[in-house]
Parts: C-alpha cells; sequence; structure tokens
C-alpha cells in the first residue's frame, strides 16, 4: 500500500479523528475510519490501527474503547480531559460572569468545544445563551489581569487610572486622570465582577478595585507595600464582610429570622455560621459585615420578619434608612 503525503501525521490525525467524531453515543468502525485517515491523505491498515490505539493509550492517555453491535465492531475514545457535564459547567460560568465581555465569552466557549466530540458540542451550541446587555464592554480586563498577577509574583506595585460610569454611558477617570498607585495582593471574584485586593498607603488601609474599571494599567518599579496586612488575610472573609464589595465599617452585627429562612444566611455566609435559638420559631445570628447601604438594602430585601437587632447604633441607622426611603415616596 502506498504512503499518502502527510504519512508522518498519521497518529496525530487519528487522535484528532477520534476525539471529534466519537463518544459514549458515537463509533466508528475500522473501515471508517481508515476512510476518515484518507481525507487526509493518509493510509492505513487494520493491523496498525491496532497498535495506534495502543499508543495513544500508552503515551497520550487517550482510551480508545472497543465495542461489538450484532457482527460489526465499533471504536470510541473513553475517558476525556473534560467529560460534557465538566465544560457544560464551565460555559454556564463563563456566561453568567459579567466581567468576561461577550466577544470574549464567544472565542472562549469556542475554545471548550475543542474538548468533546463534534456530536456533543451541538448539544453545547443549543445550550449557549449570553445576555451581552450585563456583560462588561472594557476588553483590556484580560491584559490588566495578566499585568496583575505579573506585579504580585514580581512583588511590585501597579498605576492605573479607575473609572466610573457617566449618564452618557461612558467610563470616565476619576480624580480627573490622576493615577491610582497601589500594592497588589489578591484578585477576587464577587458578584459577577473581578476585584483587586490591594493596599493604599497613602490611605494607609486595604482597598479593593474593580477590574474592568481600572484603564491604562502599568507595572511601578516600586516594590509593594502592606505586606503586615496580608498575613493573616482571609480573603473569603473579606468577600463575605463586604456586600457587592462596597466597604464599610466591619462591625458584628446580630441578625434575627424567621426559622424557615434559615437557608438564605446559610448561602450567605456559609455552614460556620452559629445560629442560637429566639423563640417563637425563630433564630438569630452574630456575623461580621462592612456596615454599608448594600448590607442594609440586603436585610430590606429579606422582608419585614428579617430584623437587624444589634449593636443599637446600627439597628436605629436601618431604621433611619427606612424612614428615609419612605419619606421620599411620600413627599
Amino acid at each position: 500500500m502506498s504512503k499518502g503525503s502527510n504519512q508522518k501525521l498519521k497518529l496525530s490525525i487519528l487522535c484528532k479523528i477520534m476525539q471529534e467524531k466519537t463518544d459514549d453515543e458515537h463509533s466508528l468502525t475500522l473501515a471508517q475510519i481508515i476512510k476518515e485517515l484518507e481525507k487526509y491523505d493518509i493510509t492505513a491498515e487494520r493491523k496498525s490501527l491496532y497498535d495506534d490505539f495502543k499508543c495513544m493509550e500508552d503515551y497520550l492517555g487517550i482510551e480508545v474503547i472497543k465495542g461489538q453491535i450484532g457482527r460489526e465492531t465499533f471504536y470510541h475514545v473513553g475517558s476525556r480531559t473534560f467529560e460534557l457535564a465538566e465544560v457544560k459547567l464551565l460555559i454556564d460560568a463563563i456566561q453568567s460572569s459579567k466581567f468576561i465581555s461577550k466577544s470574549k465569552s464567544d472565542i472562549l466557549i469556542k475554545k471548550l468545544n475543542t474538548f468533546v466530540s463534534e456530536h456533543q458540542a451541538k448539544q453545547l451550541k443549543r445550550q449557549v445563551y449570553i445576555n451581552d446587555r450585563i456583560k462588561t464592554m472594557n476588553e483590556s480586563i484580560y491584559y490588566s489581569v495578566d499585568s496583575i498577577h505579573t506585579a504580585i509574583s514580581s512583588n511590585r506595585q501597579i498605576e492605573f487610572m479607575y473609572c466610573s460610569w457617566t449618564l452618557d454611558k461612558k467610563l470616565v477617570p476619576k480624580k480627573n486622570g490622576e493615577k491610582y498607585k497601589v500594592s497588589p495582593w489578591a484578585l477576587t471574584w464577587a458578584g459577577g465582577n473581578y476585584y483587586l485586593v490591594a493596599y493604599d498607603s497613602v490611605a494607609g488601609k486595604v482597598k479593593h478595585y474593580r477590574v474592568d474599571k481600572m484603564m491604562k494599567l502599568s507595572i511601578s518599579e516600586d516594590k509593594r507595600e502592606g505586606e503586615d496586612h496580608f498575613k493573616n488575610f482571609d480573603m473569603t472573609n473579606y468577600a463575605l464582610e463586604n456586600f457587592s464589595m462596597y466597604g464599610g465599617e466591619i462591625r458584628r452585627v446580630h441578625i434575627e429570622f424567621p426559622n424557615d429562612k434559615v437557608g438564605i444566611f446559610i448561602d450567605r455566609f456559609g455552614k460556620d455560621i452559629t445560629i442560637r435559638e429566639a423563640g417563637q420559631n425563630r433564630s438569630r445570628i452574630s456575623v461580621d459585615v462592612a456596615v454599608s447601604l448594600q448590607f442594609l438594602g440586603w436585610i430590606f430585601s429579606l422582608g419585614s420578619d428579617v430584623k437587624v437587632t444589634g449593636p443599637d447604633d446600627v439597628a436605629e441607622l436601618y431604621k433611619t434608612e427606612l424612614k428615609k426611603c419612605l419619606e421620599a415616596f411620600t413627599e
């Protein structure tokens, strides 16, 4: 049998064919595999394919499973780097991420499709739905994230312009375009947005910034500062305490609620919270939170049977804000 012009690529092309065209629901016979190879100007004999399958499994970790249907023998790829359910999960995460733009979402989903067969990819295509109205419009976020990681690993400060939205839907720099200079220590994802957690040496405290609102980011030659603030820093607690990443004074707040709403608080603060009885089918918890309007608004959204019971000044602040909202609607 004469050799095809791409014969040296036989094993590579065979892997491509098996991964693209077969899965647990779709298989190929040896004759069909040979025909697929011929499309690439590659010839093959049945016996050589057995050796290729063994090589794929032993050296590339690609398992080829043999199956019998009637008198016909079929072959398909078994386990993959990512199973179909895992790829679906990753796509869901990409779709729900506001900080990933629609165009970048499309690119990432297309890349994820290469981890499944072409038959499975059709299922993923039917599932894809992206609400681009809530997607970020700042494509530079990917380069900013990369630069932040570089700055953290090289122990350098960063400089950037920090922006806010205007009524005509444009991001404009704050402080008349004056650059912010901070020491980056961590990146976190909260409320569908990506945040940088950094130390501001001028203010002498830890702050956070939305990465999609950072422009013209550059790495400084100056070494990072604020290491003492991050020696025992708990990023999980930081995200839990700062509702929607809005800052405020961290206080131990007491909240009382009906027992049937306990799931809301476990979802928000985790299973490690201590839940105490409050009588009349009610319970109470004490949690550390940044007291802000966003936190108070979250409490309000849970209904009138959820109450802030302490400290007294926080409870009074809650009542005051509720009165202000009521007065604004009655004027």
